[in-house]
């Protein structure tokens, strides 16, 4: 057998377990290559129980092509969920792309504490601005039916992506394109925001050059967009209405502090799962 032939005979013959082996061998974190491996099969990137059950099955050499391809692009930084197209958030699928920031879990703290501060109103009104992929106001709108949620963003191909969402999960989310509060009109029981909070020369962001840069930095300190939705959100919250923003680990102190300033009360900070001080919060004095 020749080395051509022996190659073929190779490629053949590798099976799911040896694929996912050589993709940990190059680097790439387990789970990563999991998801790549079952979404090149055609599977539920959730279905992990699958791949060891089928360990043993040969995997044919076009979708080992695919995977390998998968794999470099990864190991070049892609998020897996713009590699499968689909990201998990709050219960949801959502499609995803270059388009649009890759949802985190930690963004999950907000939709909790939003979800919290609207238990007691009957309808509520709810804002998200830069709304990206949909996630925050689709997994409100999901949970609270009766909300009347809006979602903006700068971006018309972000909410492109995130009307698609909304028409594929069913939700009825309404969406307007703009620049945070500009031009909006009426009060709201609570805004939420997952705005752009990384320092335009934060070395990081060399490691998110995938994602949308407008959906992650936000001037010198990272705060511009943050100041700019402070600066709106009393005007257009109602009388005992809440604002509620997602920020980086280390702009508790100051986010709080804007709130303060802004005539916020109640203002307080929620840790994300790993302990993280995550988002911080103001509630709009109520009239006596």
């Amino acid at each position: 057998m020749d080395k051509a032939q022996s190659a073929i005979h190779s490629i053949a013959n590798i099976t799911v377990q040896s694929a996912l082996a050589q993709a940990l061998q190059q680097g790439l974190a387990r789970i990563d290559a999991q998801m790549l491996l079952l979404h090149t099969l055609g599977r539920p990137t959730d279905e992990r129980a699958w791949l060891i059950t089928h360990d043993s099955d040969p995997l044919p050499p076009a979708a080992q092509q695919r995977f390998e391809a998968l794999c470099r692009r990864r190991q070049d930084g892609e998020p897996v969920a713009y590699l499968t197209g689909t990201k998990g958030f709050y219960g949801l699928e959502l499609q995803v792309d270059a388009r649009v920031l890759d949802p985190r879990p930690d963004t999950e703290t907000l939709v909790d504490w939003a979800l919290e501060v609207l238990a007691p109103v009957a309808a509520p009104r709810v804002l998200d601005l830069g709304t990206g992929s949909g996630a925050i106001a689709l997994a409100l709108q999901k949970e609270r039916p009766n909300a009347r949620v809006l979602a903006v963003d700068a971006s018309q191909d972000a909410l492109t992506v995130a009307q698609a969402n909304a028409q594929r999960l069913g939700l009825p989310v309404q969406f307007r394109r703009g620049h945070w509060m500009e031009g909006l009109e009426g009060a709201f029981d609570a805004i939420v925001s997952n705005p752009p909070y990384i320092p335009t020369a934060d070395p990081h962001l060399a490691a998110l050059q995938h994602e949308p840069l407008q959906a992650l930095a936000s001037g010198a300190d990272g705060l511009d967009d943050i100041r700019t939705i402070i600066a709106q959100a009393p005007a257009h919250l109602v009388p005992g209405g809440w604002l509620l923003l997602e920020h980086g680990h280390d702009q508790a102190p100051t986010v709080c502090a804007l709130l303060q300033a802004a005539g916020l009360q109640a203002v307080q900070t929620r840790k994300d799962l790993a302990g993280i001080a995550r988002c911080s919060g103001g509630q709009r004095p109520t009239v006596k």
